[in-house]
């Protein structure tokens, strides 16, 4: 009850912060557009909404579930999409926490409301909210797929509707495929089936995702065509590249090398990012129980990754700062070592400080294009932190992988035993 009554206090001052501050919700009114320009059968791809002439640049899939907001007025579609993504957040940390294994000693329901109670005030969470965006919904769709039990028949849906609704969310799918691969090849070489959990769930989330594809290409064919012959190229139609908001490594590349489009170094670049934080994400999915809170590990680095690699990352975009956050503060719990108490504190600061908005990112100006070495710094803090994340990610699975099932370290400590991984369960 004091945990409830805590999150209440601190969602209702979010909620008069937020109407003090006059934000504009403004992707909330895009998406608002998007959903009448289905209704009213125009072309989706060339239509501008608010003063910004913002463009609609996700999949036809996704306009055609923002059609129910024109049936809003905006005063209360605003309050309504204000009051789901507060619920949205209380369902990422319950699912955050389901997926880490929080200490059995805390009960998860008032863990969920003092966490959410903090964690609506770090920068991507504010941001998200504050333009109404559905980084939340998204993050939702992915979690309740990682958490159910491997071998359920619905599992990889809402991985699946993710990519259909946004196509970041489908390296996730890539991600199962390969821990499929090698689950399936463990499989082969002691005689048996080479189908396993994982690849089911790949392949379900690659049907879910055809099928949104295939209800909008019904719906909307002309629109269809044009986003998968075109606009699915055009990351330009986003935004600039070099915006401080802009918190993929792209971003920081064109920041650092003073230009708008970085693509050649970019290309490499992500190339072999996403190479390595996969590879990180499937070895520590493969670890098991050998490494605690193994789903956790593999999960956020997956998210990682794809918001690294992604052409824009928009700082609202980083919201899987919460499981990740959460994640480390359960190991430093579990550990009881300086060091990681330390460092899950600092990264939960990092994220609630907005800090990459101490620099100069007047809209329209671009000044990001002549930073200098400490504003680039400053700016590049979201990549940065992805990135050590990732390098301990890959320490901790390289070293499970390394330990002898039989060792006394594979044995999963009571405490962090809230619930066993996906990839134990499969290799049981």
């Amino acid at each position: 009850m004091i945990a409830a009554l805590a999150c209440l206090v601190s969602f209702t001052g979010f909620w008069i912060a937020q109407r003090a501050a006059h934000v504009s919700m403004i992707d909330l009114m895009v998406y608002r557009a998007e959903g009448w320009t289905v209704r009213t059968g125009r072309d989706l791809y060339t239509m501008v909404a608010t003063e910004a002439n913002l463009p609609t640049t996700y999949p036809p899939f996704a306009a055609m579930l923002f059609a129910p907001l024109t049936w809003l007025g905006v005063p209360a579609m605003r309050t309504l999409a204000t009051a789901a993504n507060l619920g949205l957040l209380l369902v990422v940390v319950h699912l955050s926490l389901r997926l880490v294994g929080r200490p059995q000693r805390v009960p998860r329901a008032a863990t969920t409301f003092a966490v959410a109670a903090v964690a609506v005030w770090c920068e991507p969470v504010w941001t998200t909210l504050r333009y109404g965006q559905i980084n939340l919904l998204l993050a939702v769709l992915v979690l309740w797929d990682l958490t159910r039990r491997a071998g359920h028949r619905w599992a990889g849906v809402g991985i699946g509707v993710a990519a259909g609704i946004k196509l970041t969310p489908a390296l996730f799918a890539a991600f199962l495929a390969l821990v499929g691969a090698a689950q399936g090849w463990r499989r082969l070489r002691t005689g048996r089936g080479v189908w396993n959990p994982s690849l089911r769930r790949a392949a379900v989330a690659v049907a879910a995702f055809a099928a949104t594809v295939s209800v909008a290409a019904v719906a909307l064919p002309r629109d269809s065509h044009n986003f998968w012959t075109r606009m699915v190229f055009e990351a330009s139609r986003v935004g600039h590249t070099e915006e401080t908001a802009n918190q993929s490594v792209r971003g920081v590349l064109a920041r650092a090398l003073h230009t708008p489009d970085p693509s050649a170094s970019w290309l490499v670049t992500a190339a072999v990012i996403g190479v390595l934080g996969l590879a990180v994400a499937v070895a520590a999915a493969l670890a098991g129980d050998r490494l605690p809170s193994g789903a956790a590990w593999a999960a956020c680095a997956c998210a990682v990754t794809a918001l690294l690699v992604s052409p824009v990352s928009w700082s609202h975009h980083w919201v899987w700062c919460v499981p990740m956050v959460l994640l480390l503060a359960s190991e430093a719990l579990r550990r009881r070592d300086p060091l990681w108490r330390i460092g899950a504190a600092l990264t939960g600061l990092l994220f609630c400080s907005f800090l990459l908005w101490a620099v100069p990112h007047t809209p329209g100006r671009r000044f990001e294009l002549h930073q200098n070495a400490g504003e680039m710094l400053l700016s590049a803090v979201y990549p940065l932190a992805g990135l050590a994340f990732l390098a301990v990610a890959g320490t901790q699975a390289v070293r499970a992988l390394r330990t002898p099932r039989d060792h006394p370290r594979a044995v999963i400590p009571a405490q962090s035993r809230g619930r066993r991984s996906d990839q134990a369960y499969a290799d049981r």
